[in-house]
């Protein structure tokens, strides 16, 4: 076993050949290892080595048998594979050469065969040609048999559906075969809208169609009460038959249309049997506003304009009463009403492009067409519900050389008004100024007679069907409150000298009427749209930055702001001017008492009844005037603004000048209370709850100074506790901004209370 151990140790794994000695010595220490008892198993173990030596043996003789079958057979059947392929490319050559000889012999059958087909295409195509054309003719006459037994109805409905042939038609390139159709369509067309026609007219005629006169007259023509129901069932029959002309009417009937340049929205034809009704009132249009009548005048638009408004108003009872319902019942969507106005109107535009060019330079006579128009349009959409979809006299009034034309005679017109109303004797009064209400703002007539002005130019120009055209009467109306604005500003100037008289203080009252009016007119509906209408235009053309169009995409601005911060500028500058002018009287009023001997006046305790200083007197006289003076002649809101700020200016004043630059015995310290708080306070009191609150320098310095003995001296104490703190950083002492607090001192800072302590004259010997 030593041996075989030493063995073990020195055989090594040959890995590039069949290592038998390494597997003999991997067996032998698996199966005996160290175990001398295994020995005993030798035996058995040389048996089982012996029976699987055996069975390898056999094995190797099978597959050495197999094997060679096998390749055998592979070797077979690819032979037989490449027989069978051989003969499959004989059988092809064979069947291809066979085809080719097919083909060569099938050539000419194929090219007679390819002409026979062709013939026989060109023959179904002629069979088609055919059927259409005896379509048509069938369908002719059926119309004509129709016709011949009186069978209108039918006619009628025949000829429509001839007409939708003609339409499925269309793309086919059959030229004749479409002039065919088209002509049988027009032929039996005009002989049913001949024979409906004037049967329809005579129906009309039994109602006394058109109603000139006013509704209240109208008989609908029924001289025979009795017949009423006759004519009405006559025209719901003939209404409908005209109806189903339609479809062969737009296709024969080339609507008339104004030039592109109008931009006219699109919009149908007029059905059928309104054009028949219309025919009446388009000849008396014609025929009174066409050529050389008296009626037709260009000084005098309003008349055809009016006549129009008439024939609407006139018609529109029976239009809604007897026509609608005859729509309705055949399904039809169109609105009587609308229909009739809009080929009413259609008259109108006719009219105005051809007069407009006529006046474009008289602005006498341009400026009244444009009124009359405006007001035409105002009364055709508020009173008789025309859309704002349909064409309209405001598309004509957009076409640029018109529209460029109109802006400048607005223009020109709105500067003559503000010349005018600038010049006026009442210019600067309020037409309320008796009704305290109403001249709650305070406005001049000039401001608002100038507001009017913009609020009716935004009227004029709300309609317009385009934003771009609105922008355009936007910037206009900015160019005008500016140019106003520059007016108020040059009638200011003269008027600095006198900055709290009446003339100034109500061009300072106008100035916040319009900027007010303007902030207003911003959270309008219509100046949002057109604020979102010119973001679009700013972004299109990047004219803006990008914060700008945020401001504007977010409604944090509005299409008035840069009108309004400038009015708001000189509001602000105009107060200050008179805020400054008040201000400067106080001082020079106030000049005594700031010399007033405070260190010796009397305690109160000394005096009966204590009494305003008569040093004091002309300074409060003055506030008291000029507040009710500019009461009177400004408006709340500036008022309010005025007032706030001069006392914010008296504050610091008499703080600065009268109680910093003084020392105060015990009754100075109580005579400036008195005069403070039962004097000066009380003149604000008439505008304000607590006007004290506006004086907080004077209210707290005379808390300080009025502070007894004892408490004066602890505040002292704590206010220079709190300054060594500061100054050594000790921790957990109690802030000198609490005691301040506790006294009523919120406004004034430690050192400033420290500075006021020491203006005291009276403090008791504490031997320090």
């Amino acid at each position: 076993m030593a041996t075989v151990a030493v063995r073990k140790k020195e055989v090594t794994r040959d890995l590039d050949h069949c290592d038998i000695p390494y597997y003999v010595s991997e067996f032998v220490e698996r199966e005996v290892g160290n175990d001398y008892d295994s020995l005993r198993n030798l035996d058995n173990l040389i048996d089982k080595l012996s029976e699987n030596k055996k069975q390898l043996e056999e094995q190797v003789l099978t597959v050495s048998s197999e094997v060679p079958k096998r390749i055998q057979n592979a070797l077979k059947n690819a032979e037989d594979s490449k027989k069978s392929l051989s003969r499959l490319l004989e059988e092809e050559t064979l069947l291809s050469d066979a085809i080719n000889s097919h083909l060569l012999k099938a050539q000419p059958w194929m090219e007679d065969l390819d002409v026979l087909i062709s013939q026989v295409e060109e023959i179904e195509r002629h069979l088609s040609y055919l059927k259409w054309i005896s379509r048509i003719e069938e369908l002719s006459d059926s119309i004509q048999q129709y016709l011949m037994t009186n069978n209108v109805p039918e006619a009628a409905s025949t000829l429509a559906f001839m007409a939708e042939l003609d339409i499925k038609l269309q793309e086919s390139s059959c030229s004749h075969l479409l002039a065919f159709v088209r002509s049988t369509v027009k032929f039996w067309h005009k002989i049913l809208k001949d024979k409906l026609s004037s049967d329809f007219e005579e129906v009309l005629t039994q109602l006394r169609w058109p109603f000139v006169g006013p509704p209240q007259s109208q008989a609908f023509g029924l001289t025979a009460p009795a017949s009423a129901p006759d004519v009405y069932n006559n025209l719901e029959m003939l209404f409908c038959q005209l109806l189903k002309l339609q479809t062969s009417d737009e296709l024969l009937t080339k609507p008339k249309q104004l030039p592109e340049k109008y931009s006219l929205p699109p919009s149908p034809p007029i059905i059928l049997p309104i054009q028949i009704m219309l025919n009446p009132l388009q000849k008396r249009f014609k025929y009174h506003f066409t050529g050389n009548k008296q009626t037709n005048v260009l000084n005098k638009p309003e008349w055809y304009l009016t006549q129009v408004l008439m024939w609407i108003g006139n018609h529109a009872k029976f239009l809604d009463d007897k026509i609608q319902p005859i729509l309705d019942k055949a399904g039809s969507s169109v609105n009587a009403g609308l229909e009739f106005s809009r080929a009413l109107v259609m008259l109108i535009l006719e009219k105005l492009a051809a007069d407009i060019p006529c006046v474009l330079y008289d602005d006498t006579l341009f400026c009244h067409l444009v009124d009359e128009v405006l007001l035409f349009e105002r009364e055709l959409y508020s009173v008789h519900g025309y859309l704002s979809s349909l064409p309209s006299c405001m598309h004509i009034l957009s076409e640029e050389s018109c529209f460029q034309r109109w802006l400048t005679v607005e223009k020109k017109f709105a500067l003559q008004k503000m010349d005018s109303m600038l010049s006026s004797e009442a210019a600067w009064t309020s037409q309320y100024k008796d009704i305290t209400d109403v001249d709650e703002m305070k406005v001049p007539d000039c401001a608002e007679t100038f507001m009017t002005l913009l609020l009716v130019i935004t009227d004029r120009y709300k309609n317009l069907p385009t934003a771009s055209r609105k922008l355009q009467f936007l910037g206009l109306q900015k160019e005008l409150v500016d140019d106003f604005r520059i007016r108020l500003t040059q009638v200011m100037k003269e008027e600095t000298r006198a900055s709290l008289g009446f003339r100034y203080c109500a061009i300072l009252n106008a100035v916040n009427y319009i900027a007010t009016v303007l902030a207003d007119w911003a959270d309008n509906v219509f100046f949002l749209q057109l604020q979102q209408a010119e973001l679009e235009v700013r972004a299109e053309s990047n004219a803006v930055s990008k914060l700008q169009l945020g401001q504007l995409a977010s409604m944090e601005s509005s299409v008035f702001d840069e009108m309004i911060n400038l009015l708001e500028r000189l509001k602000h500058d105009m107060l200050t001017r008179q805020v400054d002018h008040v201000f400067r009287e106080v001082k020079d009023a106030a000049k005594l008492y700031k010399k007033e001997r405070w260190l010796s006046l009397p305690s109160q305790a000394e005096q009966a009844v204590m009494s305003l200083s008569s040093t004091a007197c002309p300074m409060l006289l003055t506030l008291r005037d000029r507040l009710l003076q500019l009461e009177q002649q400004l408006c709340h809101s500036l008022f309010k603004i005025f007032w706030q700020m001069l006392a914010e200016k008296v504050d610091i004043y008499i703080y600065q000048e009268v109680i910093m630059a003084n020392h105060f015995n015990e009754g100075g310290a109580a005579q400036l209370q008195f005069d403070m708080s039962r004097n000066l306070f009380p003149l604000f009191s008439h505008y304000c709850k607590r006007p004290e609150n506006y004086f907080k320098h004077i209210k707290e310095a005379c808390i300080i100074l009025n502070l007894s003995i004892g408490s004066a001296l602890l505040l002292k104490d704590v206010l220079q506790s709190a300054s060594e703190n500061e100054t050594t950083l000790k921790p957990n002492q109690p802030p000198a901004t609490a005691a301040l607090n506790e006294l009523g001192v919120y406004k004034l800072a430690q050192q400033d209370v420290e500075i006021l302590l020491n203006l005291r004259a009276s403090w008791p010997n504490t031997g320090k």
